[in-house]
């Protein structure tokens, strides 16, 4: 919130919830091995990272409206490496019988150097690799068969209504500016197609 408030003046909900989302998930890898001091660090910077990776997908013009990736990819690739920045040394791998003490290691940040650090990237990296690679070939096997995109009309429609059988621009649910839809008519939009320029309608 105080970094996106500066710069749309207006308190987002939506942003802020990605915010605490981001913290979330960025403790999962080290939450075991670091300090309160070192969880406080990671999900200040965790709530940055999110919108600057927010910024990232709309300059390259990329889909997420709901932030999935800044929030699980990106921030999940910082807590991973955030490992190797604020484990403490204080806390061994855990076993049945408690904490085994001649496992514990440090992260750069308290004298523990690059050693941990380097294997945090190095395992993110594969990650992303093998995501990427199974994806790609996820995505490639559905165009395929024809099954990848959607409908031109459905795409101007939105896929709430048309996926999901939530009633679309309405109100009372996601999308607020949107006028309800009058009882007997089927939902349709609207669109400006330019300054000047006919509009396309979709629906009735």
């Amino acid at each position: 919130m105080f970094v996106a408030y500066p710069r749309a003046h207006k308190w987002d909900t939506g942003i802020s919830i990605n915010g605490f989302l981001a913290g979330l998930v960025a403790i999962t890898c080290p939450c075991y091995w670091v300090s309160p001091f070192g969880s406080i660090c990671i999900g200040a910077v965790a709530g940055v990272v999110v919108i600057l990776g927010i910024d990232l997908l709309e300059y390259l013009r990329i889909d997420d409206p709901i932030g999935a990736w800044p929030v699980h990819g990106l921030c999940g690739m910082w807590g991973t490496w955030s490992l190797g920045l604020f484990a403490t040394g204080q806390y061994g791998s855990a076993t049945s019988i408690g904490p085994d003490p001649s496992t514990t290691f440090t992260g750069l940040f308290y004298g523990g150097g690059f050693h941990q650090l380097q294997f945090q990237i190095y395992g993110s990296l594969i990650i992303c690799a093998a995501t990427f690679a199974i994806a790609l070939m996820v995505m490639y096997a559905l165009k395929a068969v024809g099954v990848l995109r959607i409908s031109a009309e459905h795409e101007l429609e939105g896929l709430d209504g048309v996926e999901h059988g939530a009633p679309p621009y309405h109100p009372e649910y996601a999308y607020m500016g949107y006028s309800p839809i009058p009882s007997g008519k089927s939902p349709g939009i609207s669109i400006p197609t330019g300054s000047g320029a006919p509009s396309i309608s979709v629906g009735e």
